[in-house]
């Protein structure tokens, strides 16, 4: 961020120019003055329009450069052609933030990202930033501002929405009523050529009126600093994210809509995990929990009571808590016996206290008396289906007078049914308790309110710890990788990758590329027999399935007479592959198999995977990821995530493995990748691990830059 001055002219402007105000209802540049005069701003105006000297009772000016006053945002509404002519003359007029609703850029190819391209550099000379362009615009509920061309004002509220798709937005907004959504800041980040998700963030972690920040993006293109920003404003408030675009034709989708590139699934899926970003799997996951983090506190306890008149949902809100791993409250003997002494004897008095199908107001009255007294009961759902004898309206005042009696407590309500509760969800809703049209819809919304309490812990704990920088030979790091490059390779040979690990101060099996039988005896004969012989090619990962490998070779004969064999099978089944040799390796002691790999990924860097190796890589596809740079304790919990720690723990009798030597590697690669960028992928399969204080060894990798 550039300034003080300008962070407070983002958030909350003083005074607004539209660029583009038209005297034409329908028209975008009508829409938007309206709507900033209606919500009731209480800054200064200025419509900008050549052709007009007033329009909805202010007056009127030719240009921005024309005001003779101090303007913090401009909210640009014309034709794409006469963009850059505006963004000039505000740079002149001093303008500090621009929003541009106009279209016509990168979404639209190449002269777009052109014209992008200029526009940005036309701010930058002026020091002003921009929000968009091909954006919905900016909304303030605190302060009244409407800078959009959305229908209506969003009720006021705490839940700040940044989204890349406009469209979305306001249909959140018609739709908020229903959803019981109340907004403090509404960001249609657009095509994101300046101002992007993370400039908000960094704002919004010290807004007052925001108490949670929800995010629909479609692609971050500073993956690295969007996880520094996000690990340490989810310790101040929570994060609540959907991310589109995760399939291949979503993808495409999302490039197309504001030219955003849309990234791996997983690397997203692991940022959001590693860096306490709460992730949304639906638009319906996002609304309902952001709306419980926007209406209820944060639980000291989260200890979960469920009250309910139907047994039936009863147990589904108990079964959505066992399934998201909650914990539902032992209330105790006197807490029992006090609801035994109040409930008819066929009512339910363990949890879900069950008060029955014909229980009247006066009964969930006492229920509510005996649990306000128990402090560690913290976490309140309440389960209503319409019977005949039940009284839906009194039921939501009394759960909006205990509300208001112990504003601490969590609340969460699920009123089941259509016409005969819709009163009762709107008493809710007034008085600050979310309703859900399902048990399990309420349980889950209250899961990432509950569990938000150990994302703050972890990333604190996170931030506290640091990244360990193991020593390396940099030197040789950088003399192994020149070297393929100047020979055109982008895979390095076997010996390479070993030198480049044992530079890392990871133990790997060494080896040596034979081009010929002679040389691979000589090869052997060096190392020690016996040995292990692997063809080498870029074409060819899975060496085994192409009768590439012959293992425990113990003469020179057999050397020779494996060496022509791996050859004629590769050019039997791998016609066309490049062939480099063959590597000669020593037999090692078998270990446990496990993997660890990295990717790079275009918008996160460095993705580090761990999980049982050799084949069962491939056949169980169970490994656990984290982006790099990783702390000691990421490097464990990537290894207990697996099947792999059951083993290394030792399983039904088989001694436990090194799990510290594991963490070591892991630790390592991770420095690895994150010093050398041009090292694009790295596969260590297998790593052997033996039992503890023995170690681990690489026994073959690949590395390609």
């Amino acid at each position: 961020m550039s300034s003080k001055v300008s962070q407070n002219a983002l958030l909350n402007p003083r005074s607004v120019a539209v660029v583009g105000a038209s005297r034409f209802e329908g028209k975008v540049g009508y829409v938007i003055l309206k709507n900033i005069i209606d919500g009731g701003y209480r800054g200064k105006i200025y419509p900008i329009n050549p052709q007009a000297d007033n329009i909805l009772g202010l007056k009127c000016y030719p240009k921005v450069s024309a005001v003779n006053d101090e303007i913090d945002m401009a909210v640009i509404a014309v034709p794409v052609g006469k963009v850059l002519e505006v963004v000039d003359d505000c740079g002149q007029a001093g303008v500090k933030v621009l929003v541009v609703i106009s279209a016509g850029f990168k979404e639209v190819g190449l002269e777009g990202a052109k014209r992008e391209v200029e526009l940005v550099s036309i701010a930058k000379r002026y020091k002003m930033r921009i929000l968009g362009p091909n954006c919905l615009g900016y909304i303030n509920t605190s302060i009244g501002l409407n800078a959009s061309f959305a229908a209506i004002m969003p009720p006021k509220g705490h839940i700040a929405f940044i989204s890349q798709s406009g469209a979305l937005l306001t249909s959140l907004i018609d739709r908020a009523s229903l959803e019981d959504l109340a907004f403090s800041k509404i960001v249609s980040l657009g095509n994101k050529a300046d101002l992007n998700e993370i400039d908000y963030i960094r704002l919004l972690a010290d807004d007052p009126e925001t108490k949670v920040i929800a995010l629909y993006v479609e692609g971050i293109e500073r993956g690295d600093e969007f996880t520094k920003i996000v690990r340490e404003v989810s310790t101040k408030k929570p994060i609540v994210a959907l991310k589109a675009g995760v399939t291949e034709v979503g993808a495409k989708a999302a490039s197309s809509h504001t030219g955003s590139m849309a990234g791996s699934e997983i690397a997203y899926v692991t940022a959001f995990k590693q860096f306490g970003v709460i992730k949304a799997e639906c638009l319906s996951d996002l609304l309902d929990a952001t709306k419980c983090f926007g209406s209820q506190p944060l639980p000291k306890h989260g200890n979960i009571i469920i009250i309910t008149n139907a047994g039936g949902p009863g147990i589904l809100a108990a079964d959505a808590c066992g399934k998201l791993g909650l914990k539902l409250a032992y209330l105790g003997a006197d807490v029992i016996k006090e609801l035994r002494r109040i409930l008819p004897p066929a009512a339910s008095t363990n949890n879900p206290i069950d008060v029955l199908g014909d229980a009247r107001a006066d009964r969930y009255q006492a229920v509510l008396t005996i649990l306000s007294a128990k402090e560690e009961l913290d976490c309140l759902v309440m389960v209503l289906s319409p019977q005949a004898m039940t009284e839906p309206d009194e039921v939501a005042k009394l759960l909006v007078d205990f509300k208001a009696k112990k504003p601490e407590k969590v609340i969460v309500a699920s009123f089941l049914g259509g016409s005969k509760v819709t009163n009762a969800i709107s008493i809710l809703r007034n008085g600050g308790i979310p309703n859900y049209d399902s048990p399990e819809r309420a349980i889950k919304a209250l899961s990432s309110l509950i569990n938000y309490k150990e994302i703050c812990d972890k990333q604190q704990r996170l931030l506290n710890e640091g990244h360990l920088r193991y020593p390396i030979d940099r030197d040789r790091i950088k003399s192994t990788l020149s070297r393929a490059k100047e020979e055109g390779r982008s895979m390095l040979l076997p010996h390479e990758a070993c030198e480049i690990l044992n530079s890392c101060g990871i133990r790997a099996a060494p080896c040596i590329v034979a081009r010929s039988p002679d040389e691979a005896v000589q090869a052997a004969e060096s190392l020690g027999y016996p040995v292990v012989l692997k063809i080498v090619s870029p074409h060819i990962i899975h060496k085994s399935d192409v009768g590439g490998v012959k293992i425990d070779l113990r003469t020179s004969s057999e050397v020779k007479l494996a060496y022509y064999e791996i050859m004629a099978n590769v050019s039997k089944f791998a016609v066309g592959a490049t062939v480099y040799g063959v590597a000669v390796a020593p037999m090692v002691p078998q270990g446990m198999e496990t993997i660890i790999g990295m990717r790079r990924d275009p918008q996160f860097g460095p993705l580090l995977m761990f999980g049982l190796g050799g084949i069962y890589v491939e056949l169980l596809r169970e490994v656990s990821f984290r982006l790099a740079p990783i702390t000691k304790s990421e490097a464990l919990e990537m290894i207990m995530e697996t099947k792999a720690y059951t083993l290394l723990r030792g399983f039904r009798g088989s001694p436990p493995g090194d799990i510290d030597a594991v963490v070591d590697v892991l630790l390592k690669v991770s420095t690895l990748c994150t010093e050398f960028k041009e090292i694009q992928e790295i596969d260590i399969n297998p790593l052997f691990v033996y039992e503890k204080f023995k170690g681990c060894i690489a026994v073959d990798a690949k590395i390609w830059c």
